[in-house]
């Protein structure tokens, strides 16, 4: 799983008193920030495990190309990226039920 997050903006922040930067075009071409990250970590996750599952069949249909190896890596690589993309999650639900408990 390639997770590569990108630079928000090319400037240093300089905070101002009570003031907020405006979300730029720089932003917007990342992918939407954090959502846009997550969204591309769900499809690397995704991929890898499709990956992983074409090379299990080739290897079922004893195709000479396709190592046992190369194939129980595959799988190795989209297990880690699954439980990576559960304990996520985990912590995404844990955090929202937080959030919602608090006081106001």
């Amino acid at each position: 799983m390639d997770l590569k997050l990108l630079p928000i903006t090319s400037q240093p922040l300089r905070p101002s008193a009570g003031v907020r930067p405006a979300a730029s075009s720089a932003t917007a071409g990342v992918g939407g920030g954090f959502s846009g990250a997550l969204k591309t970590a769900l499809n690397s996750v995704s991929a890898t495990q499709n990956e992983a599952t074409r090379l299990q069949q080739e290897v079922q249909m004893e195709n000479p190309k396709v190592s046992l190896e190369q194939t129980m890596v595959a799988i190795q690589k989209a297990q880690i990226g699954f439980t990576a993309t559960l304990h996520v999650r985990n912590r995404m639900v844990q955090a929202y039920t937080d959030i919602m408990n608090m006081q106001v």
